[in-house]
């Protein structure tokens, strides 16, 4: 059967800010990782010391723009969705206030790319992301 990679992260970043003694560390796993079609993918992200913001998830097809997939926030009853990701296809939930999941079902060459979250600190006023 035909295999292909779902890469979650080729990037980490840190964002430091002048005069701010916190850093917001965004996290992901796993790396990489390899899917049959048809199964399901999913990876976790870690928004740090960011307790009071949504998980918002980016697909990035090398050479390509990311794009928006879905935003997800822990008191929600479903994510909102980017131009052209939709349920049952993509999904999220959360394990904790700073940990949450994205889920793709049904995987297929298509759905190969860089995926990473971000999100909103407002200690900073700044985006974070992985």
């Amino acid at each position: 059967m035909e295999t292909f990679s779902v890469c979650f992260s080729l990037l980490h970043v840190v964002l430091l800010f002048p005069g701010v003694s916190g850093v917001t560390v965004v996290t992901q796993k796993p790396p990489v990782m390899t899917v049959r079609r048809g199964e399901t993918a999913s990876m976790d992200c870690n928004l740090g010391t960011v307790t009071r913001s949504a998980g918002r998830w980016y697909k990035q097809i090398p050479g390509g723009v990311p794009q928006f997939v879905l935003y997800f926030y822990r008191s929600d009853s479903s994510p909102v969705y980017g131009s052209g990701f939709s349920s049952p296809k993509f999904t999220s939930t959360h394990q904790s206030q700073s940990d949450y999941r994205l889920i793709i079902k049904t995987v297929e060459e298509g759905d190969s790319a860089v995926y990473y979250c971000a999100t909103w600190d407002s200690s900073v006023d700044e985006w974070a992301s992985q």
